[in-house]
């Protein structure tokens, strides 16, 4: 009996935990660069990147050969047992990349979860603080304090019961939905004068430009009047570029846009081109805050992650990937502004770089039932894309930045189709 992605999925039905979710019925047989070919040999453009992982693309010739390179050699000792040079490196980069002029440390992990609650404990443990205030509509992972921080219910943490206390939620910016900066900072304002003093915050942790919250950009103004607030109250800045990171603003990371830099970078998903590899880079005192032992994990920082990363990194160099972020990202704008011209319920077309999302509004309101059919519609002709936004009205694009131009406009050509499909101009 042939193996086809119904098979699959009712194997997947009787053998997964249900909440584990999957976007498409769909099960990949191989993928290259921007296309995946599935188990019925059915071939797609994919415009999701496993959520924001594959800026380099699927299986870059260089980071395939760096992995097969390290795996001649050993997979892993543990960097807490036995040391390797590789991590070194990679924590030497990433000191350097992520901005700020002051010394720096980096630790390495898995996920980005793992970052946020890592880059937690640094900023408890350097300010002898426990209480940290969050944004709406902010995704910070599905491990529980990161689910503390994250600003959507429903599914991260429904059915779950309350999370971890000393968490504060702040509005953030977002001037489609008539949350201006000063009612952004206004809302924190709040939070010290009703919930807890700004002696008692440990960090104020955001992403430059939320992810699953919508796409939404933060302004480097905004940003600008974090870093003083934090300043002037001794407060740790968290920059949570888990998706913004490696390239995708085009900046290797969105707050070299912003004009000020964090106190602590959270990073994972594209930094090690599809293979599993997180970490945190800070200022120096407060990294070590936190004594031998107090940070790490038995994979933490693998030895094939790691040959990944360094191999992503130069493949950024070599091929200039920063600039053609910011081209590709020129691209998809102009493309999804023109289809503005014929459907009105494209509200708003938003984001950063190659980071590029289009919000679907009906009468004034969210239109999630939309997007679920434009995904639906653009995967039966062959494009993979995604949806995100508190109310799962937004559509956005992740596709890999060495997509040539040609497969991206094809894309694009029947994203067209699809919007002509289901909305009806």
């Amino acid at each position: 009996m042939a193996t086809t992605n119904d098979s699959l999925m009712a194997r997947r039905q009787a053998a997964v935990a249900g909440g584990v979710g999957q976007i498409h019925p769909i099960f990949t047989a191989r993928a290259e660069n921007t296309t995946v070919w599935d188990v019925e040999g059915r071939e797609y453009i994919d415009f999701a990147g496993g959520i924001a992982v594959l800026n380099t693309g699927h299986l870059h010739p260089k980071v395939k050969a760096a992995v097969a390179a390290q795996l001649d050699n050993f997979s892993h000792t543990c960097f807490m047992v036995l040391g390797y040079e590789s991590y070194v490196q990679v924590c030497e980069k990433l000191n350097q990349l992520v901005p700020g002029e002051f010394a720096k440390k980096s630790a390495l992990f898995n996920s980005g979860s793992e970052a946020v609650e890592n880059a937690i404990k640094v900023a408890r443990a350097y300010t002898k603080r426990a209480g940290v205030i969050a944004f709406t509509s902010g995704y910070h992972g599905r491990t529980m304090a990161a689910l503390a921080l994250t600003g959507k219910v429903a599914p991260y943490s429904k059915g779950m019961g309350l999370m971890q206390a000393n968490v504060f939620r702040a509005q953030y910016p977002c001037a489609l939905h008539g949350v201006s900066d000063d009612d952004a900072m206004a809302s924190i304002e709040r939070i010290f004068k009703n919930d807890a003093e700004p002696s008692d915050i440990a960090a104020i942790i955001l992403e430059p430009v939320q992810g699953e919250g919508g796409f939404y950009v933060a302004s480097p103004g905004f940003m600008q009047r974090l870093r003083a607030l934090c300043d002037r109250e001794g407060i740790m800045l968290i920059a949570d570029e888990v998706q913004t990171g490696a390239g995708r603003t085009g900046t290797f990371f969105a707050m070299e846009q912003m004009g000020v830099a964090a106190d602590i970078t959270c990073f994972a998903k594209s930094i090690a081109g599809g293979f599993p590899l997180s970490g945190i880079t800070g200022r120096a005192r407060v990294m070590d805050a936190i004594g031998p032992g107090g940070l790490g994990g038995t994979y933490g920082g693998s030895p094939l992650a790691c040959a990944a990363a360094l191999a992503v990194i130069e493949v950024f160099e070599e091929e200039q990937l920063l600039a053609r972020a910011r081209a590709l990202g020129l691209r998809l704008k102009t493309a999804l502004a023109k289809l503005q011209d014929s459907f009105p319920q494209l509200a708003e077309v938003r984001g950063l770089g190659a980071m590029v999302a289009v919000e679907l509004i009906q009468d004034g309101k969210p239109a999630p039932q939309y997007c679920a059919e434009i995904l639906a519609e653009a995967r039966a002709r062959g494009l993979i894309l995604l949806s995100c936004g508190t109310y799962g009205n937004v559509l956005r694009i992740l596709v890999p930045l060495t997509a040539p131009d040609e497969q991206v406009d094809r894309g694009l050509a029947i994203l067209g189709d699809c919007l002509g499909a289901v909305l009806k101009p």
